[in-house]
C-alpha cells in the first residue's frame, strides 16, 4: 500500500485540499499528525466533511495543540513536548495520506523537523501555490527532498502560472500530478472531480 506525505513550499497553499483529493482518488485512509490550531474545526475534520467514499478512516493526530502557530512554540506554549518517537504511522491495510504542517522545515522542538517524520517509502507530494517568491520556496523545497533521496512530485494549487510551472518543472525534473484550479467553494463534488482527475496519475507514483 502507498503512503503519500502532502507537504507545502509555504503555509496556507492548499495542502489540505490536495490531501482530501489524494485520499478520495485513492480512497486512502488520512492522518495529520501535528495539528496546530483550530481544535474545533481541525484539518482531519475538514477531509472527513469532503470525503465521498466509504473506505477511508481519519487516523487521529499524535499532537493537538491550541494555538495556530509553529508547532514548537504551541507546543512550548502548552508545557509540552513534541517527541517524534511518539509520532507513528497509524496501521492501516489502506493507503494512507499523511499531511504534514507547513513546509519541511518547520520545527517541533529544538532539533526535530517536518523532514524527520518523513519515512524513505512515502512519496512526496508538494503542493506549489503561485506567489512572489514561490518559485525559489518551491525550488528550495523540492530540491532539498530529492537530495535526501525522496520519491518527489509537485501538485500546483491556484490559477495556473506557465512560466513559473515551466521552470520548476524543468530545475528539478520531477513530475507533475496536475493542477487546483481557484474554486468558489470546495465541496464533495468538487474534490471527487478532482480525484477523478488526477488518479490515473497518482496510481502510478
Amino acid at each position: 500500500m502507498t503512503q503519500f506525505f502532502v507537504t507545502g513550499i509555504s503555509t496556507e497553499v492548499g495542502k489540505t485540499i490536495a490531501s482530501a483529493i489524494i485520499a478520495e482518488a485513492m480512497e486512502a485512509d488520512y492522518w495529520k499528525p501535528v495539528q496546530a490550531g483550530e481544535l474545533d474545526h481541525t484539518d482531519s475534520d475538514k477531509v472527513k466533511a469532503l470525503l465521498s467514499n466509504p473506505k477511508s478512516k481519519i487516523h487521529k493526530s499524535s499532537y493537538e495543540l491550541k494555538d495556530p502557530m509553529s508547532p514548537h512554540a504551541a507546543a512550548e506554549n502548552e508545557g509540552v513536548h513534541i517527541d517524534r518517537e511518539h509520532i507513528k504511522v497509524p496501521q492501516t491495510d489502506n493507503h494512507l495520506v499523511i499531511e504534514g504542517c507547513g513546509g519541511i522545515l518547520v520545527p517541533f522542538n529544538e532539533s526535530d523537523t517536518v523532514l524527520d517524520i518523513i519515512m524513505p517509502t512515502h512519496k512526496v507530494v508538494v503542493v506549489s501555490r503561485h506567489y512572489l517568491g514561490s518559485i525559489n520556496h518551491s525550488l528550495l523545497t523540492i530540491n532539498w527532498l530529492m537530495q535526501k533521496g525522496y520519491d518527489v512530485s509537485v501538485l500546483f494549487s491556484g490559477n495556473a502560472n506557465p512560466q513559473t510551472e515551466n521552470i520548476i518543472l524543468h530545475k528539478t525534473g520531477v513530475s507533475m500530478i496536475g493542477r487546483i484550479e481557484e474554486e468558489e467553494s470546495f465541496d464533495k463534488a468538487v474534490i471527487k472531480k478532482y480525484a477523478d482527475k488526477f488518479k490515473p496519475i497518482l496510481e502510478t507514483l
